[in-house]
């Protein structure tokens, strides 16, 4: 097996990308949506981070994308302008390969380079110890967890905030 290439993602890649999400969405914490989205909305979702000028990537496998990876605002207020919020999701044979290690490196470094200065992650489910490490392994260090946030397959499910500087961080204010 080759490595994996990370490049930015395209439209053709959306039905690739909608089936890995559809896949998380329905059998798994990690996404609070319980009904999986449709093309079209994975589409439009996809067109205003992309218009809004955020990174978007893909992992591509022996040519077939098996992860992908973005990050969007952090939330909507304009003091927020320098923080991201990142999602990643791998296709299921992908997952312990270090595929979302690539993925996230390639999304830290792309957020950088467009002068973010904080990368949040909220991860579904305090025991997602897959994705925790993950993002302790890149730096985030855990900064709370909202008990009981999301109530799905049965049960109460923790949103686990994590966080990481880019760049200069806090040390300066930024210079736009």
């Amino acid at each position: 097996m080759s490595a994996a290439t990370i490049r930015p993602a395209t439209p053709a890649d959306l039905p690739e990308i909608q089936r890995i999400y559809g896949h998380h969405v329905l059998n798994g914490l990690a996404s609070f949506e319980e009904i999986a989205p449709d093309l079209a909305e994975m589409t439009r979702r996809y067109t205003a981070l992309i218009e809004a000028g955020y990174p978007y990537i893909v992992a591509e496998l022996d040519g077939k994308v098996v992860g992908y990876a973005y990050c969007g605002p952090y939330r909507p207020r304009p003091a927020y302008r320098y923080s991201v919020e990142n999602s990643v999701y791998l296709a299921p044979e992908a997952a312990r390969k270090g595929i979302g290690r690539t993925l996230l490196t390639a999304l830290i470094e792309r957020a950088t380079a467009l002068g973010k200065r904080q990368m949040v992650a909220v991860i579904g489910d305090s025991a997602n110890h897959a994705s925790i490490g993950l993002h302790e392994s890149l730096g985030f260090r855990r900064v709370g967890t909202i008990e009981g946030a999301g109530f799905k397959h049965g049960r109460w499910v923790d949103s686990v905030l994590m966080q990481r500087a880019l760049g200069l961080g806090l040390t300066q204010p930024p210079s736009a």
